[in-house]
């Protein structure tokens, strides 16, 4: 997953950096709410980890401009904000969920899970088609019932195609959702890991078809 933190306390987002990123999702930092802002006018992401006591605009002010904009992406509330009444406004503003600080992590990557799968329109981190099961809690795929040996990224990709099946996405999008701004990667990057990683599926019924000039598209196929 491709998440924005927005979070002041530095400690505090160098740990949930360094967690999330182990789990194989792609973060960036921003540390104040103005900034937060303009970036989330200009890029995308899955998830947004909203702080609420931050420099200039507020968590709550900002999520109340992300929605009145009409930007859907979930929010997760990270607040040390305890009080019924502080749940409800984040709520109400359109929050998606409220979790008070300090944080179990297993918890928070859990939560994050059911947002994305909400958003992909999934109610299981299961995805199985035929003889392929992909696991998005594990951060694993079966081929056959044996583990297909993915690395991070192929991973990572695996689970934007699947979120996004039957839909055509660029190569810029499936740079962003893959990729934090100080990675930078370049298109050729891009390829090489669709290559990758469409080699890997090739004994399955998931095909990755790349459209010369608009991107890759992934659909499960219903030959035997």
């Amino acid at each position: 997953m491709r998440m924005l933190l927005v979070e002041d306390n530095e400690e505090l987002a160098e740990t949930i950096l360094h967690r999330m990123r182990s789990e194989g999702h792609s973060v960036d930092h921003e540390p104040d709410g103005n900034s937060a802002n303009e970036l989330l006018r200009h890029a995308r992401f899955d998830i947004v980890l909203l702080d609420i006591n931050l420099p200039g605009k507020s968590g709550f002010e900002l999520l109340r401009s992300l929605r009145a904009r009409g930007d859907l992406t979930p929010v997760m509330i990270l607040t040390a904000r305890s009080q019924i009444d502080d749940r409800v406004t984040g709520l109400d503003a359109g929050a998606d969920d409220y979790m008070v600080k300090p944080v179990d992590f297993r918890e928070l990557t859990a939560r994050c899970r059911v947002l994305a799968r909400r958003s992909a329109g999934s109610a299981s981190n299961l995805f199985e088609a035929g003889n392929l099961v992909f696991d998005r809690a594990a951060k694993r795929a079966l081929i056959d019932g044996r583990d297909a040996e993915m690395r991070a990224r192929e991973i990572q990709l695996l689970e934007i195609l699947v979120d996004n099946l039957g839909r055509m996405l660029t190569k810029e999008e499936v740079a962003d959702k893959l990729y934090t701004f100080e990675e930078a990667p370049s298109m050729n990057a891009v390829e090489q890991l669709v290559a990758r990683l469409r080699r890997k599926l090739e004994p399955t019924q998931l095909v990755v078809r790349t459209a010369r000039g608009l991107g890759y598209m992934a659909y499960v196929s219903e030959d035997d």
